[in-house]
């Protein structure tokens, strides 16, 4: 073979591999994906509901089965969605066709849907947070089996799948306010709708009656039934984390995104059921301040007793960066021979914006199944968030400093 057949050869055979390549990729974008739902409440509902809708838009995937412990919300759902159901998560991963679920359960069943779904071979989207603030082991083990596994795992918090937090840390990385040195951010609502107003479905509910107390208890202490713990689980501290686990993780992970924060180094926390009364006890306030060890601090606040908030912001050597409904602005500061910047939100609204979002993040998850890609709040991400949450509770609850060693993934209290 003389050098210039060799040349034509190997350019021939170069052409004819990044011909096949595109001809799989375009096969996969084209390969309808099959999604089950694990819970069908109110949230995995309206999950499922979407899925639905791409479908009916042609977009190639499909929801094909659902899960639930309580058995009249599984009927109704087999019959709202016409798909199979299933008593036991573990029974719906058995289907080799199954390509993903969507996990939508109580937090503290996050991780073990979480980490069945993994090594059953199926990617999840698992709703925020990754697990219940009492289960910072179980999170690492499944931090780590993923990473062997290499599962796509995308957590709920839509908010991230708003661009302007990457356009924004782009700008700050290249030195847009200086060295970043504090940040903060709130979570701020006025009622406990989402406690004690959750619907309980039938008051006379027992377990073994078409419910499974067992498994909706998971790791938790063992308690005796009763209708609020099953319907009402947000009550309670054994399920639940009041404002800390259930709406912080919307509103720090694009901050921890933004910054490339990394693990904190120190967290303190304060806070308490300052008004809310009843069944309830997990906290209605909390306020927490993480440092990390770069040498900057984030301040999170929030209650869910005055709708009330602060402006979510960066602190900068140089300059700001605030948040808007509208925009992340940069703005330098006086004699800081810096330009300003606007960079536009990809949502105008505040509450179109939230269901413009979600859907985003839900594309965003079936795309990255189908280019094997990272999704935009994947589960390494929001370890990184969930860990100061985790540190957060425990400050609070044993009125201690919660320190963290990055290099051997330990919390200590002191």
């Amino acid at each position: 073979m003389t050098q210039s057949d060799r040349r034509q050869f190997l350019s021939g055979a170069a052409g004819a591999g990044l011909a096949a390549r595109a001809m799989a990729q375009a096969s996969a974008s084209q390969k309808k994906l099959r999604v089950g739902l694990i819970g069908a409440g109110g949230r995995g509902t309206y999950l499922g509901k979407t899925i639905q809708q791409f479908t009916e838009q042609g977009e190639p995937v499909e929801l094909v089965s659902v899960c639930d412990i309580y058995q009249p919300r599984l009927e109704r759902a087999e019959v709202a969605f016409k798909v199979k159901g299933y008593a036991r998560a573990a029974d719906m991963l058995k289907d080799p066709n199954l390509d993903a679920v969507i996990i939508a359960t109580p937090d503290r069943q996050h991780v073990f849907n979480t980490m069945e779904a993994i090594r059953a071979d199926k990617d999840v989207y698992c709703e925020k947070p990754v697990t219940h603030w009492a289960q910072f082991d179980r999170l690492k083990e499944l931090v780590h089996e993923n990473r062997k596994l290499k599962r796509v795992v995308q957590v709920g918090t839509q908010y991230v799948s708003d661009t302007v937090w990457e356009r924004a840390g782009e700008q700050i990385r290249q030195g847009a306010i200086g060295k970043v040195v504090h940040a903060q951010s709130c979570y701020f609502r006025r009622g406990d709708s989402g406690e004690a107003g959750m619907p309980i479905d039938d008051p006379n509910a027992k377990p073994g009656v078409g419910v499974d107390w067992e498994t909706a208890q998971a790791d938790a202490p063992r308690r005796e039934f009763t209708v609020s713990r099953l319907f009402q689980w947000r009550l309670y501290m054994d399920y639940s984390g009041g404002p800390l686990t259930d709406t912080y993780p919307h509103m720090l992970t694009p901050v921890v995104k933004m910054l490339d924060a990394g693990f904190p180094k120190k967290v303190v926390a304060t806070g308490g059921r300052f008004y809310y009364g009843g069944l309830r006890d997990v906290p209605d306030t909390m306020d927490l301040l993480i440092q990390y060890p770069q040498g900057m601090d984030i301040a999170f606040l929030g209650s869910f007793v005055n709708y009330v908030g602060i402006e979510t912001l960066v602190r900068g050597s140089e300059g700001t960066a605030r948040k808007s409904d509208l925009a992340i602005t940069l703005e330098p500061m006086k004699g800081v021979n810096k330009p300003r910047q606007e960079l536009p939100s990809d949502t105008q609204t505040r509450g179109e914006g939230h269901s413009n979002l979600a859907i985003a993040h839900i594309k965003d998850f079936l795309n990255c199944m189908r280019t094997r890609g990272t999704p935009r709040g994947d589960l390494e991400l929001a370890y990184r968030v969930q860990v100061p949450l985790i540190m957060a509770m425990q400050s609070h609850l044993h009125n201690k400093v919660a320190l963290f060693d990055a290099d051997s993934e330990t919390i200590q209290l002191v």
